[in-house]
């Protein structure tokens, strides 16, 4: 039996169809008075108005009382004290404040306009501050999919109160998107998100990501490298950091979280991981196949994503137990020039001679098997004709071994016979070493050589090839 909210979408499903009200009537066995009532809410408030609205008096004169104002602010503090710990996600706004206080109190949770009145009026929200110049800053200009993907962090709460930390990240030019929640943003939560990102998304050129320390390795040790920069460079993409305090560089990511938290999290308490994951994943599944974005010209993220097969991370390959080793490769650092004439890159202040204070700069740090440097330029290394700016040697205290496949297939894999048919199932570059300077000179002969030695069939088509029929 349909329910009545079924019942008045059919109606206005009907009447958008041409039936009269009459017949809609007579069809659901309902009054005319009734279906043009829901018809009525319809033109008002679109879908919505067919909800049951609630009963409860408008104007109810309500006042909380000094004890919730007082657990209100005291809610307030904390998430502020949080924040600047670095304990928490930074959000200390209304919506955050109402989320923490649940389970505290006895009664009814404040709306999120009422937390707000209270806190202006206890002097605890911000004034706005005179605006800064506005600084340019250089960025990769992808033109296909798996050229640029973006990772980033939206903070939630679930229900009573604990937060938790949801990863997003998408390819920019294909929207293609993916996500999980976790307890915390730590760095073996980030390493967890970075490998189910290039093992659903594939592997681009470029990861983009933030200044937090679960990615960066930290905000104390200088020159520090750590888990998701040595995993980058293991699996064979260049991470690229974001400038500091400056969303808009990571505009794509940020701009799904708006679609993700209104489909995922809008009018919805959930209780625990698994029931994020399980609205998440529908989510996904539907944002895949939607043709609603405008710059995909009516196709789906996943036709677009997939036009050009991706690179996935092989999904035998598992989180490091032990500190990787750092491999050769190139991790990017989009920059503010401070007043002092430096940027600063991995706790370190570099000095930067003759750059414009009002537009950004983007450094690379080079690891080799020979040592490192970082080369500071005036643009994105997409850019054709870009100038080098200043370049300083980068202390390196461990050795940097040569870049391995992108997934390290061989060592994830049990070393048996079936491992041998396996890996030769697996597309070349997933197995085979990157092309490196050194291995460039193998040639596409040594590349068939290598594919030759993985199977047994290929090892016979290669020697009917040589010997003929």
């Amino acid at each position: 039996m349909a329910s009545q909210h079924d019942e008045r979408l059919t109606a206005i499903h009907l009447l958008r169809a041409g039936h009269s009200t009459t017949a809609v009537a007579e069809q659901l066995g309902r009054s005319p008075r009734w279906v043009r009532k829901w018809r009525q809410r319809y033109e008002q408030a679109g879908w919505a108005g067919l909800q049951e609205r609630s009963r409860a008096p408008r104007q109810h004169g309500r006042r909380f009382s000094p004890a919730v104002r007082q657990l209100v602010i005291q809610a307030r503090s904390e998430l502020e004290a949080e924040a600047a710990l670095g304990q928490g996600l930074k959000y200390i706004g209304g919506r955050a404040v109402r989320t923490k206080l649940r389970g505290r109190l006895p009664e009814a949770l404040p709306s999120v306009p009422t937390i707000e009145r209270i806190l202006r009026s206890a002097g605890l929200t911000r004034r706005p501050q005179p605006a800064a110049p506005e600084i340019r800053y250089p960025h990769v200009q992808p033109t296909a999919p798996h050229q640029l993907g973006q990772i980033d962090i939206v903070p939630h709460y679930l229900t009573g109160g604990q937060k938790v930390a949801c990863f997003n990240g998408l390819d920019v030019v294909s929207r293609f998107p993916t996500g999980q929640a976790y307890a915390q943003a730590r760095a073996q939560d980030a390493v967890a998100f970075c490998i189910h990102f290039w093992q659903t998304v594939g592997i681009p050129t470029y990861t983009q990501v933030d200044n937090q320390d679960c990615f960066s390795g930290g905000h104390t040790h200088p020159h520090v490298l750590g888990q998701v920069v040595r995993l980058a460079l293991t699996v064979g993409t260049e991470l690229v950091f974001s400038p500091v305090y400056h969303p808009e560089s990571n505009g794509y990511v940020e701009r799904f979280h708006q679609d993700y938290d209104r489909h995922v999290w809008q009018d919805t308490y959930l209780a625990d991981l698994a029931a994020i994951q399980i609205e998440a994943d529908r989510f996904f599944a539907n944002y895949r196949q939607s043709r609603h974005h405008a710059a995909l010209a009516e196709r789906t993220p996943y036709e677009v994503h997939h036009a050009t097969a991706p690179r996935p991370l092989p999904a035998t390959f598992q989180a490091p137990t032990k500190r990787l080793p750092l491999s050769a490769g190139r991790v990017h650092f989009i920059r503010r020039v401070q007043p002092d004439g430096t940027i600063a890159v991995l706790n370190v202040n570099w000095p930067v001679p003759h750059a414009d204070p009002l537009k950004g700069v983007w450094a690379t740090l080079e690891l080799t098997p020979t040592g490192a440097t970082l080369a500071v330029y005036d643009a994105a290394p997409d850019v054709a004709e870009r100038i080098c700016l200043v370049t300083h040697p980068f202390p390196v205290r461990e050795p940097v071994q040569p870049r391995q496949a992108p997934a390290a297939a061989i060592n994830t894999l049990p070393a048996s016979p079936a491992t041998v048919t396996q890996l030769a199932t697996l597309p070349l570059l997933s197995v085979l070493p990157q092309v490196s300077a050194g291995v460039q000179l193998i040639g596409s002969v040594g590349w068939a050589l290598l594919a030759v030695l993985l199977h047994p069939h290929r090892r016979a088509a290669a020697a009917r090839s040589i010997d003929g029929p």
